[in-house]
C-alpha cells in the first residue's frame, strides 16, 4: 500500500476558481452542516466574492448539490469499481481504497460522516451504493467457496460497510486515542492491517 504524503499533494495541481469555492464549501458543511454553512462564509473561505459564488453557483442549493455530486462520484469511483482478477487478496484491495480515501481525500470523508449523522439523501445514496456494491462482491466470494459456509453474506457486507463508514463518522474520537492523526501513513497502516485481519481470521475459511 503506498500513501502519498499530504505536503507532497498541496500545491501539485492549481485549483479553478469553481474547485475553490467548491472545496471550501465541502470543508465547512463537514464540519457545520448544512444550516450553518452560508455563501457569504463559503466565499470567504475561498478567497472570492459572494457575487463570484452566486455567478457560478446560483444559490446555496446549486452550491450543496454540486458538493454532493463532487463527493458521491469520488466515493462510488474509487471504492465500487470490481476488483481484477489479478488481485491475490480481494479484502486487502477493498483496504487499500479505503486507506487510499482517507489518505488522500480526508475531507470528502469528513463530509460523507456528516452526510451520514445528519440523514441527508447524499449520505443514503453513497451508503445504499457501496451496500449494493460489497453484497455482490461478498457474494462472489461466497460462490467461489472463500468464506465459511455458515456466515451470513448479507451481514458480512453490512459490518465490512460499517468499520469503514464508521471511521469515517468516528474519526475525531478514534484520533483521540491514537498518537498522531489517522491521515498519517502509520496509523493508516494499522487501520488497514487490523480490518484486513478482522474480515479475512473472522469470515473467511482457514487455508488447510
Amino acid at each position: 500500500m503506498t500513501l502519498l504524503p499530504e505536503a507532497d499533494r498541496v500545491g501539485a495541481v492549481e485549483l479553478t476558481t469553481v474547485e475553490r469555492i467548491r472545496n471550501a464549501a465541502l470543508r465547512m458543511v463537514a464540519v457545520q452542516g448544512v444550516s450553518g454553512t452560508s455563501l457569504r462564509a463559503v466565499a470567504a473561505a475561498a478567497g472570492v466574492s459572494l457575487g463570484l459564488v452566486q455567478h457560478h453557483f446560483a444559490t446555496k442549493a446549486g452550491l450543496i448539490k454540486a458538493v454532493d455530486d463532487y463527493v458521491f462520484a469520488a466515493v462510488i469511483n474509487q471504492i465500487t469499481q470490481p476488483v481484477p482478477d489479478t488481485a491475490s487478496d480481494s479484502v486487502a484491495e477493498i483496504s487499500d481504497r479505503v486507506t487510499a480515501m482517507i489518505s488522500q481525500n480526508p475531507d470528502v470523508t469528513n463530509y460523507v460522516g456528516r452526510a451520514l449523522i445528519d440523514g441527508r439523501p447524499v449520505g443514503y445514496m453513497i451508503f445504499d451504493a457501496l451496500l449494493n456494491s460489497g453484497t455482490a462482491r461478498w457474494n462472489q466470494r461466497g460462490e467461489r467457496g472463500e468464506t465459511r459456509p455458515d456466515i451470513d453474506l448479507t451481514w458480512a457486507a453490512v459490518n465490512s460497510l460499517v468499520l469503514a463508514l464508521g471511521t469515517f463518522i468516528l474519526r475525531g474520537h478514534i484520533e483521540r486515542n491514537l498518537p498522531e492523526p489517522l491521515t498519517s501513513p502509520a496509523q493508516l497502516q494499522r487501520w488497514h492491517s487490523s480490518v484486513t485481519m478482522l474480515l479475512r481470521e473472522g469470515l473467511f475459511r482457514h487455508p488447510d
